[in-house]
Order: structure tokens, then sequence, then C-alpha cells
């Protein structure tokens, strides 16, 4: 079991702290709903979660495989909805490093790793997820 806590300390901003580790991050509200953009907004975070656990979880394929996914990157886009005020998409785009040269049989591990993430499964089914692998 994990705990965190988190306070809010005004102004649309909060700091939550991991209390295994100590580390600590902080959330505005975003500029389309009355925060300044300054950080991460919560669902920014929530987006961000994706993209970390797909990359972590890859990571753990590629080790037990025997292959490397350093330097792989996952760009995420958020978009929202209104009515009530949700995410509704994300897509996220998994780009390898240049010169990466994959078997197909390491390809498919790591899209499935990738899609069966422990956020993936936690991620409600209406939220519609786009991902694009560039190999």
């Amino acid at each position: 079991m994990t705990k965190m806590k988190t306070i809010y300390l005004g102004d649309l901003r909060c700091e939550a702290e991991h209390l295994d580790s100590g580390s600590k991050i902080r959330t505005v509200a975003p500029k389309d709903n009355n925060g300044d953009g300054s950080l991460f907004s919560p669902t920014d975070l929530f987006a961000t979660s994706l993209g970390c656990c797909m990359l972590t979880i890859m990571g753990m394929t590629a080790r037990t495989y025997g292959f490397s996914i350093e330097g792989t990157t996952i760009t995420t886009e958020k978009i929202m909805a209104a009515n009530p005020r949700r995410v509704a998409e994300l897509h996220l785009e998994i780009r390898f490093p240049e010169g990466s040269n994959y078997s197909d049989k390491e390809k498919k591990l790591i899209e499935n790793a990738a899609k069966t993430c422990p956020v993936a499964n936690s991620i409600h089914p209406d939220i519609k997820k786009v991902i694009e692998f560039v190999w």
C-alpha cells in the first residue's frame, strides 16, 4: 500500500507528497479553468501518468526479454469535454530512438505492455485512447 498526502495551498494550487519517499509535486488549475497554467494541472497529471506507466511497463518487458527502450519518449495530448468537465480523449505518440531496430516479436511485446499497463487498465472505457507507435 502506498500513501500520499495532499494539501491545498490556496490560489488553486495543491502540493502532494509521496509519503514513502518525501517526493513532492505541485499542481495548479489549467488556463482554461481559472488557473494560470504555470504547473501541471490535476488532469495533466492524470494524462501524464498513462505515459509514465506505459514506459515503465515497456521498460520492464524490455528488461525481461533482453532489449532496451532507453530514450523512448511519449508525447501526450489531453482533450477535455464539458458537461461534466472531464478528460474525453488522450492521444499518445510513442517515439523510439532513431536507429532502433526491434524485431516483430519485440514490437508486439512493447505494444502489448503499453496497452495493458495498470493505468491503461484503470482508465474508464469512455475515455478514448489513441496510441501511435513511431518506430
